[in-house]
């Protein structure tokens, strides 16, 4: 059968059944193949997160830039995390295969039905199912730049912020609005975690504004420092006009 379809769900293809129930899991196979070719070889900041999760009772919300989404099941299947996808046609490709690798999904983004899955998941985790795993700049941008979901799951969870990042020395860098990445067989890969982010529940609106910018800043920060341990910073801004950089912060004066 083909998934069920809502009024606010993307209208699946006629030839859906054959890309989910056919190529999908020569995909998947195909995909767990290059992903065991990758060497991590080296993680940092492992005690942060122990720390965290020693304080939290094993809770945690993981956070990092859509652009890095391709290792991130690899590492975070053995944390028993829960990731919020789109409710898109192309959210189904993706919790397809994050299901295959071990980890679980809600469905729902800040673009639709984002409310009643940001609940789902404040539930799974507050009775101890999962934790928490958020892309925070998806689904569709704008690149880099935190939306609030994440700070909301966090104070109303009362979990802390994880943000995790990682670079590669090989990657193919795709023409998408963020530029996303996917490492080549047998890349080289360095991973990171930051300093946690606790949101108090007495937070106010203008409090979790500033936990926004500062988890925006920690995984802008964490990006930059793991693609320097292998090379130069990747791209991840998607230039539509003459003389804006791929990295980095706009000129604005200019």
């Amino acid at each position: 059968m083909m998934p069920k379809r809502s009024k606010r769900t993307t209208s699946y293809r006629w030839y859906d059944p054959l890309i989910f129930y056919i190529l999908f899991p020569l995909i998947t196979s195909l995909l767990k193949l290059l992903l065991s070719s990758y060497r991590l070889i080296r993680v940092e900041g492992t005690e942060l997160e122990k720390e965290a999760l020693a304080r939290s009772g094993g809770k945690a919300v993981y956070c990092s830039w859509h652009q890095r989404l391709a290792f991130h099941p690899l590492y975070l299947s053995k944390r028993g995390v829960t990731v919020m996808v789109s409710q898109s046609r192309d959210g189904e490709f993706a919790a397809r295969f994050i299901n295959a690798l071990g980890l679980g999904d809600v469905r729902g983004s800040s673009t639709r039905g984002g409310l009643g899955a940001l609940i789902k998941l404040k539930q799974k985790i507050l009775a101890g199912e999962t934790n928490g795993g958020m892309v925070v700049d998806g689904p569709l941008g704008p690149a880099r730049v935190a939306k609030m979901g994440a700070v909301l799951l966090a104070k109303n969870s009362r979990t802390p912020l994880m943000p995790v990042m990682w670079g590669t020395d090989r990657c193919w860098v795709l023409n998408s609005w963020d530029r996303f990445i996917i490492p080549k067989p047998f890349a080289k890969i360095v991973y990171c975690h930051t300093e946690p982010i606790l949101v108090p529940e007495s937070a106010s609106d203008e409090d979790l504004e500033m936990y926004r910018k500062q988890l925006e800043e920690s995984l802008n920060m964490a990006a930059k420092w793991c693609d320097e341990q292998l090379g130069e910073e990747k791209p991840w801004r998607k230039v539509k006009k003459d003389g804006i950089p791929e990295t980095g912060p706009i000129d604005t004066e200019a």
